[in-house]
C-alpha cells in the first residue's frame, strides 16, 4: 500500500487564524477562552468560549460571496485556502479527478439555521432564504472546498461528533492508502457558539460554569474540572501519496501511519466509564501501522474536561500502554483551545505535527489540583523539549464515536 504524508496544514482558531500562530502560542501555554461578547448571554449559566477573533470574512471573499457561506463553511474554506498554499500545488498541474476533499462538521450551519428561523416566526415564509438549505447542510464545508479547488474525485463528509477530524483525516488516508485518489483535503469545521447550544449543553451540565475566569475553566485532568468550553474553527491538512509528493518536490510536514475507529455501544452522551472503544480505537491504530506501543513517543488526548470523559481515556491509555503509559507524555490542547467539537481533531492532528517537527511538547495547562486517578504525565510545568518520531491523536464522540491517528516524523 502506499506511503502517506502530510504536505499542507491550515487553520482557524481561538488562538490565531495560521499554523504559525496557532502553534507559537499552544507552546507559550496560552488560552484562547474569554468571554463571549457576540451576543447577549446575560441569562445562560456559561458566559464563555473559545471565540475566533479577526476573521473578516467579507474582505476575504467580498460580501456578496461572504453572505452564501455560513460562517464553518468560512472558517473551512479559510484553512482550506491556507493548506492549498502550504502545500504549493499547482492546481493547473494535477489530476483534479485524484483529488478529494473529505471534511466534516458537526453540527452544521446552526447559525443560519436560527437566524431563519426568527425570519420565519417575525416576517413569514417568504422571506426565509432559498440559501438556507445549502448553507446548513453539514456537508456545506466539503462542498464548498471541492468547489473552490475544481475537485473532482471523493468527497465525503463524516458526522462522527466530535471525532469528525480524525475521522476525515483517517478515511482520507484510507483513500489514498487504497489508490482512490493521490490528494485529500482532509479535516473539520465548526461555528456552533449560540445561545441555543450554550442552553442544550448548559442544561446537559456538560459547560464549564467558571465565568470569572475564563483562562482557567478549561482544565483537563485536574480534580476540580466542571465541564468542556465550547470552541470554534477549522483545522484542514492535505494528505497525500508520497509519490505524489516527491514527484511534484512537495515540502513533506508529517507521515500519516495508521488510523483507527471503534464504537462505545455504550450511551448517546457518555463515554464507556471503563474506556473500552477509546482502547480499541488506540489499539486499532497501531495495529494498522504495526507500531508497538513502545514506539509512541506522544500521546495527545481528547481530554475534554469532564469528569467521566477524562478518567475514561486515561484508563484507555492504561490499558493499552501498561505500565508504559506513566512514560508517555500526555498533551491536552483542549485546556488552551476549549472544544472545538468537529474541527477538534483536525486542529490537533495538526499541533501534533508540529509537535513532531519541532521536537516541542505543548503544555496541559490548568492542572492545578491533579486528579489522583487520572495520574498520568500530562506535561503540566511547561513545554517540554523531547526527541520525538511518533504521536498518537484521540478524538471521541457524542454516540461513542471514536478515532485515532498515528503520525510519525518524516524523515
Amino acid at each position: 500500500m502506499k506511503r502517506v504524508v502530510i504536505t499542507g496544514m491550515g487553520v482557524i482558531s481561538p488562538l490565531g487564524n495560521d499554523v504559525n500562530t496557532l502553534w507559537n502560542h499552544l507552546i507559550q501555554g496560552k488560552s484562547g477562552i474569554s468571554l463571549i461578547d457576540s451576543f447577549d448571554v446575560t441569562s445562560s449559566k456559561t458566559k464563555i468560549a473559545g471565540v475566533v477573533r479577526d476573521f473578516d470574512a467579507e474582505e476575504r471573499w467580498g460580501k456578496k460571496e461572504a453572505r452564501r457561506l455560513d460562517r464553518f463553511s468560512q472558517f473551512a474554506l479559510a484553512a482550506a485556502e491556507q493548506a492549498l498554499e502550504s502545500s504549493h500545488i499547482q492546481l493547473d498541474k494535477i489530476d483534479r479527478e485524484r483529488l478529494g476533499v473529505y471534511v466534516g462538521s458537526g453540527i452544521g450551519g446552526i447559525t443560519t439555521l436560527i437566524d431563519n428561523v426568527h425570519v420565519l416566526n417575525e416576517r413569514g415564509p417568504r422571506k426565509v432564504s432559498p440559501s438556507l438549505v445549502p448553507m446548513m447542510i453539514s456537508n456545506a464545508a466539503a462542498a464548498q472546498i471541492s468547489i473552490r479547488l475544481g475537485a473532482l474525485g471523493p468527497s465525503l463528509s463524516p458526522v462522527t461528533a466530535c471525532s469528525i477530524g480524525n475521522t476525515s483525516i483517517g478515511e482520507a488516508f484510507n483513500a489514498i492508502r487504497n489508490d482512490d485518489a493521490d490528494i485529500m483535503f482532509a479535516g473539520g469545521a465548526e461555528a456552533a457558539i449560540t445561545n441555543l447550544s450554550l442552553a442544550s449543553f448548559g442544561n446537559a451540565q456538560a459547560l464549564s460554569a467558571r465565568n470569572e475566569d475564563p483562562a482557567s475553566a478549561s482544565r483537563p485532568f485536574d480534580s476540580d474540572r466542571d465541564g468542556f468550553v465550547m470552541s470554534e474553527g477549522a483545522g484542514i491538512l492535505v494528505l497525500e501519496s508520497l509519490e505524489s509528493a516527491i514527484g511534484r518536490n512537495a515540502p513533506i510536514l508529517c507521515e500519516v501511519l495508521g488510523y483507527g475507529a471503534s464504537s462505545d455501544a455504550y450511551h448517546m452522551v457518555a463515554s464507556h466509564p471503563e474506556g473500552t472503544g477509546a482502547y480499541a480505537a488506540m489499539r486499532n491504530a497501531l495495529k494498522k501501522a504495526n507500531v508497538s506501543a513502545d514506539e509512541v513517543d506522544v500521546i495527545s488526548a481528547h481530554a475534554t474536561s469532564t469528569k467521566a470523559g477524562d478518567l475514561s481515556e486515561t484508563l484507555a491509555i492504561k490499558k493499552l500502554f501498561g505500565e508504559l503509559a506513566y512514560d508517555i507524555p500526555v498533551t491536552a490542547n483542549k485546556s488552551m483551545l476549549g472544544h472545538m467539537l468537529g474541527a477538534a481533531g483536525g486542529v490537533e492532528a495538526i499541533a501534533l505535527a508540529e509537535s513532531l517537527r519541532h521536537g516541542v511538547i505543548p503544555p496541559t495547562i490548568n492542572v492545578e489540583n491533579p486528579d489522583s486517578v487520572c495520574d498520568l504525565d500530562y506535561v503540566t510545568d511547561g513545554p517540554r523539549n523531547k526527541a520525538l518520531t511518533i504521536g498518537l491523536s484521540n478524538s471521541f464522540g457524542f454516540g461513542g464515536h471514536n478515532s485515532a491517528i498515528l503520525l510519525k516524523k518524516y524523515e
